[in-house]
């Protein structure tokens, strides 16, 4: 037996981005945006703390490509772990 009711649903409209504050819809794809976050527990300098950081496309490759930048520094002289830039972060490709 199926019983049913209707619940009022917040639905975003658009998501702005933080840093640069443009809009991430596109018309017919919908809300397209990147998301950093983070929640700190205990043990933490930060703890009890949560974080989220809504991003664009452009700002979202912008800030991964800082992170790319940094894990090359810090991994330079490293021969035991080598690294590929162009994969870092990614999950997975051609996912429609």
């Amino acid at each position: 037996m199926e019983i049913k009711s209707q619940v009022l649903v917040d639905v975003a409209q658009d998501l702005i981005c933080d840093v640069c504050r443009s809009k991430t819809r596109i018309l017919g794809y919908g809300l397209q945006y990147g998301k950093l976050e983070a929640r700190w527990s205990y043990g933490s300098q930060h703890d009890g703390e949560h974080y989220r950081v809504h991003l664009c496309e452009p700002c979202f490759f912008r800030v991964l490509s800082g992170l790319r930048r940094e894990r090359m520094l810090n991994g330079m002289f490293d021969e035991d772990l080598p690294f590929a830039p162009e994969d870092f972060g990614l999950v997975s490709r051609d996912n429609y």
